[in-house]
């Protein structure tokens, strides 16, 4: 677990099932992501989440807001495969309820996802990636002290080749 001012990262569990199905069928959310998941698709994503906390001991954590116990949303480390061109690495990512855009949380989160990864996992970097178009992200990711890795870029091979998403950034945060 991981705890910051207003925030509490920790793994998933099954009451938070809801509140992350509603938040990746929100189609403001997938905009971002290439596309809105059904439930079923929601709970096998949660499902995955869970198998690689527990193979690793770290993961996508469910980000929990303090003031009212509710689950805004996902941050986290993922251990990135080949199956993608800047893998293998470690790989930061966030994922939060349209709601809550703009008030600070995925900075907040990700900086702290951020420095516990550098301090448990000791990465000589970690990586975030997105799409081209996804501005905001970006932007969390130089607030979190992250740069561009232009060298890096790629067409994400799981969209089709005329999907708007379908080029993405990569930027890096190396250890300290």
């Amino acid at each position: 677990m991981i705890e910051t001012g207003r925030l509490i990262l920790r793994a998933p569990d099954e009451a938070d099932r809801a509140a992350i199905a509603a938040m990746n069928a929100d189609p403001r959310v997938a905009a971002t992501l290439g596309s809105a998941l059904t439930r079923e698709e929601s709970d096998a994503m949660v499902d995955r989440i869970r198998v690689h906390i527990g193979l690793h001991g770290w993961g996508f954590w469910a980000v929990e807001r303090k003031a009212d116990r509710a689950v805004i949303g996902l941050t986290g480390l993922l251990s990135m495969g080949e199956d993608l061109p800047p893998g293998p690495a470690v790989e930061i990512g966030w994922r939060l309820a349209f709601e809550t855009w703009g008030g600070g949380y995925a900075t907040e989160a990700a900086r702290a996802a951020l420095a516990w990864g550098f301090e448990h996992i000791r990465p000589p970097e970690i990586i975030a990636i997105t799409a081209r178009t996804n501005l905001r992200s970006q932007a969390v990711m130089r607030r979190i002290g992250m740069v561009p890795d232009p060298t890096r870029d790629f067409d994400h091979p799981k969209l089709a080749a005329d999907h708007p998403l379908r080029p993405h950034v990569t930027f890096v945060a190396k250890a300290p």
